[in-house]
């Protein structure tokens, strides 16, 4: 792939294409990335940690273990030598060749947006 800004912006094209099946997505330029949004939640974010280009789908509790399970990698970046971890998985290979392959997880991305959009309880 090449690089350079509409390489870049090709890749984050692709990416919300891929996300489809959870409502029309966009890309904004976000810290050197992208975020990718539907319906005013982030989803998803595009992010070079130092292996390329990668899209990195929004988790939770509840959809850890099926992250871990197909062998993704957690988002850990260094902020002043210090590693620190965002809750975002790295997307399965496999769901990135089609928006079928893609839907299970994209939904599991939306409902951990939902979930961390949604008001804490207050503990009484």
């Amino acid at each position: 792939m090449a690089s350079g800004p509409s390489a870049n912006h090709d890749f984050a094209q692709y990416c919300c294409e891929l996300l489809a099946p959870i409502g029309p997505c966009s890309a904004r330029r976000m810290f050197g990335g992208f975020g990718i949004a539907t319906g005013g939640l982030t989803v998803a974010l595009i992010a070079d940690l130092g292996e390329g280009e990668r899209l990195w789908l929004k988790a939770n509790d509840a959809s850890r273990s099926h992250f871990e399970a197909a062998g993704c990698t957690r988002f850990i970046y260094l902020a002043k030598g210090i590693a620190k971890s965002m809750n975002y998985y790295s997307a399965p290979d496999e769901a990135m060749d089609s928006p079928h392959a893609m839907a299970p997880w994209a939904e599991r991305a939306l409902a951990a947006a939902l979930q961390a959009r949604a008001p804490k309880k207050k503990r009484q």
